[in-house]
Parts: C-alpha cells; structure tokens; sequence
C-alpha cells in the first residue's frame, strides 16, 4: 500500500488524459488558452503503463479527467483497456466530464466497467450557460446526462458555487436532481489560474451560507456517505439523494485526504493546491524503475493545502489552470 508520511493510505488516482477541453469556463480557463504541444503529452500507452503501476502500487480508485477527457481521440479504447485491471487490484473506474461528448460514449464507458460519472453543471438556464461556459450547448449536455443514465450509469452532478452567477439556481438544481434520480455535489471556486484577482473574489462564494439557505427549504440530513473525494454529504430528506459540498476555503478538507494527481505530461502532484510534482515521464522513457519514483513522490505529499480566505484576497493561490492538474 502507498503510505505517506502522515500515515495516510493514497488509494485514490486522478488521471488527466488531455488538458484539452472543448469548454472555456470561466471560472477554470482563460478565452485563449495555450495547450501543450503533442510532443510533450505522454501517449496512450504511456498513461495506461503508469495507471497500472499505480494499481500495483496499492491504488484502488482511478477517475480519468481532463480537460475535458473525451475529445482525445482514444480516449474510450484507454478506458476500456483500463477496465481489465478491474477486480485485479482496481476497485472502481469513473470519469469526470463536461458531458458534451456524453451522448456518443455513455454505452461504451458503461461496457469498459465505468459505473459511475460525475458531470460539471452550474446551471439549468441555456442562456447562462453558454454565458459561463462562453460558446456550450445546454440542451447537448443534457442529452448526454440522460445518454448516461439510460446506459446504466450513476450521475452526480457537480456545480460550481459563483457568487452573483448561479446562487439563484441551488433550490431548482436540487429539485431538479431529486426528480432525475442524480445526486449533486456544490464545489467553492478555487484560486487556481490567473484569471485575475478581483475576477476570484468576485466569484467567490462560501458554502457555509448556500447550505444555511438550503436549510430553509430542505431537510439535510448528515450522511456517512463516502465515494473517496473530498465532498462531505447529507441527504436530502425531501428527495432521497444526496447533496455534497467540497469547501477547499471555508473547510480544510485535508486531514484524510487518500488523492493524488497525474497530468497528460506525466507529472505527479501530490497535492492540488502545492506547486511540488514528481516528474514520471522521464523515468518511463528511460525504462527506469517508475515504482521507485512513485513512492519518493508519495514520501513528499504535503499535510493540505495553503487555500485560505484572508483580508488581501484568496491566498495560497497557484498558477496553473485547474484542466491542467485534471478536474
């Protein structure tokens, strides 16, 4: 088992296969976003090597993300490969998606062993979203979130909370997902990526007050739930789902934390919110021992993360773009 240095099992791999995405939200990329050059990003093979050294290593959980993972041509054919390693050492295979290419895959994800996808929402209003997302379709996101559930996969729908954007909408997300049969996740926005400061607080919006506001209206019962993320869940009495909050701001989530991050290029971060990485691709070209670099990486895994609300601002920012790290 992988251990770091706090005694912490790392079961839990997050793996980016593109830091491409066919979205430009707001709140996670710039309009004009400079995406790396081909010779850099590691090859199918390649990331598919790694994921199964991770597995051998003691992982038990990988969620392929992005960018967004399914405009990478192959990207299905990687999953359905990874899909083998289930019951032999792999517990769980899921996805994280924008859910434009949902409609196409959905079948094929649920056939490749994926059971469960988690789709980025933040709002039921067409207009807005093609606002917030600057060009998506919301009636193509749609058509595959229900693409996915007619394929037998479980939804959790996660929302990012923006102050001014979509705080209007958490009641009507909630009814919304109680009647599909989708649980639903709210995230405070992170400070990651320059999209400027006044930009960040502007967004900003703690989920201390949404849940007190949905209180007003909901019953929200504490639950024991875990799927092995950071989201802390109740359940909706109401409806029957559950209802996750992810508070990198307002509640250090850290102490318990099981995850790692791996990048397109082969990178490793140990902590999403640190700039310190371990370099895998340069071991793996070299046909050098990758298991020996993944536990000198895991030895290194910070306590948490600096993400704190002070009176300057969001402090602990760093400056990559979350499609960077992976979603």
């Amino acid at each position: 088992m992988l251990t770091d240095s706090f005694q912490r099992p790392v079961t839990y791999l997050r793996v980016s296969v593109t830091d491409r995405c066919d979205l430009r939200c707001v709140y996670c990329m710039a309009e004009d976003m400079t995406f790396l050059p081909k010779a850099e990003i590691l090859s199918l093979e390649e990331l598919e090597a790694l994921c199964a050294a991770f597995v051998a290593a003691g992982v038990r959980k990988l969620r392929i993300t992005g960018g967004e993972p399914l405009v990478r041509r192959g990207a299905i054919g990687l999953i359905g490969r990874l899909g083998g390693l289930l019951g032999h050492g792999l517990d769980e295979l899921t996805l994280t998606t924008n859910g434009t290419q949902l409609a196409r895959h959905a079948e094929a994800l649920a056939s490749a062993g994926v059971r469960r996808v988690n789709v980025s929402l933040d709002t039921l209003d067409a207009a807005r979203f093609t606002r917030l997302t600057r060009w998506g379709r919301l009636d193509r996101v749609l058509d595959g979130v229900y693409a996915a559930r007619q394929a037998g996969l479980a939804v959790k729908i996660n929302t990012v909370a923006l102050a001014g954007e979509n705080e209007d909408e958490f009641d009507a997300m909630l009814e919304w997902c109680g009647r599909e049969g989708f649980d639903l996740c709210l995230i405070e926005t992170m400070p990651m990526g320059e999209i400027g400061e006044a930009g960040r607080m502007t967004q900003y919006l703690p989920l201390s007050l949404v849940r007190a506001r949905l209180a007003r209206r909901w019953t929200l019962d504490v639950s024991e739930y875990r799927t092995g993320g950071p989201a802390r869940y109740v359940t909706v009495r109401e409806t029957g789902r559950r209802l996750g909050f992810i508070t990198p701001l307002t509640h250090n989530f850290c102490e318990d934390c099981n995850r790692v991050r791996l990048t397109v290029t082969g990178t490793l971060f140990m902590c999403l919110g640190q700039e310190d990485a371990a370099d895998l691709r340069g071991p793996l070209r070299r046909g050098e021992d990758v298991r020996a670099a993944i536990d000198e990486a895991i030895s290194r895994k910070p306590r948490g993360h600096d993400f704190v609300v002070g009176r300057r601002g969001l402090e602990g920012k760093v400056g990559r773009f979350m499609s960077v790290t992976g979603g």
